[in-house]
């Protein structure tokens, strides 16, 4: 499938402000399941000092350093993806007598301690549910993954809040609902409490029934033999050629699609996003 992806963010500041540097993360991921095709990311004002580069998880970067004051800063991508990937379980897991809580081989421990935590570690009622998935998937740890996002789909309503950090898990759990980033932080704490290696994804997902949008995140685990594969938790299902990676992290504000600050004494901004998504070839 190829998707084009049309995104402006837009801050208006009520006085002119000091921008200070920004880090932004709106490159769509190129590897074997995404093909990028066309990108360009337009800042306004112009970055006195504009580079990209890689984080230490992989995803790419855009550093803009500013000079002067400003009352504004708007952000245009424009990007043509294909997508590569229709069938999500399409893997073999190298190990598969080895079932949930998981243990990966000692190679594979040190190479993924970023995204693993201790399953004791685990909140109760994080490790509740993670235990419900298991039973659900009789604990196999390729099929645990769904399983999850199917339960967490069927038990959480979904709600939009545009702007602030993900909430902690049991939070999540005690208000039985969340934003999409949410459910994805929940996703990840519940996959780590049965011992698997996940992380925070964030981008855009397709959907024929809304031309335009609002970004999205899901989740993404590690299986031996599979690498990084993701689930939408707010979905209920196995990524495949409808989502678009921008960028993944064990830590949520290390994929947030713009990191930055200004100075400012007493001056408010206000945050205005549009996102189009249009998809040929499905």
């Amino acid at each position: 499938m190829r998707i084009t992806v049309r995104h402006r963010t837009s801050y208006a500041f009520d006085a002119p402000v000091y921008l200070e540097p920004h880090v932004i993360r709106l490159r769509p991921r190129d590897d074997g399941s995404v093909r990028l095709v066309e990108f360009t990311l337009a800042i306004d004002p112009e970055p006195a000092v504009r580079a990209d580069n890689l984080d230490p998880e992989g995803n790419v970067l855009t550093h803009a350093w500013f000079e002067g004051q400003w009352s504004r800063l708007t952000l245009r991508t424009h990007a043509v993806v294909d997508t590569l990937l229709a069938d999500p379980f399409g893997f073999l897991i190298t190990e598969p007598e080895r079932p949930l809580p998981y243990a990966y081989p000692p190679d594979f421990c040190e190479r993924l301690a970023l995204y693993r935590r201790p399953p004791d570690d685990a909140h109760p009622a994080v490790r509740e549910l993670a235990i419900a998935a298991a039973t659900d998937s009789e604990r196999d740890p390729a099929r645990f993954p769904l399983a999850l996002a199917a339960r967490i789909r069927a038990a959480f309503a979904r709600e939009t809040r545009p702007e602030g950090p993900p909430r902690a898990p049991e939070a999540t759990i005690r208000a039985r609902r969340g934003a999409c980033r949410d459910l994805a932080v929940l996703f990840v704490a519940c996959c780590q409490a049965m011992g698997l290696a996940a992380r925070f994804a964030s981008g855009y997902a397709y959907s024929e029934k809304a031309k335009t949008t609002e970004l999205h995140a899901w989740g993404e685990v590690f299986l031996h033999g599979g690498g990084w594969r993701a689930y939408d938790p707010s979905q209920g299902l196995a990524v495949a050629d409808r989502h678009v990676t921008v960028a993944a992290a064990a830590n949520p504000l290390h994929a947030a699609p713009v990191t930055g600050t200004f100075r400012g004494e007493g001056v408010t901004a206000s945050l205005a996003a549009e996102i189009e998504l249009e998809a040929e070839g499905f």
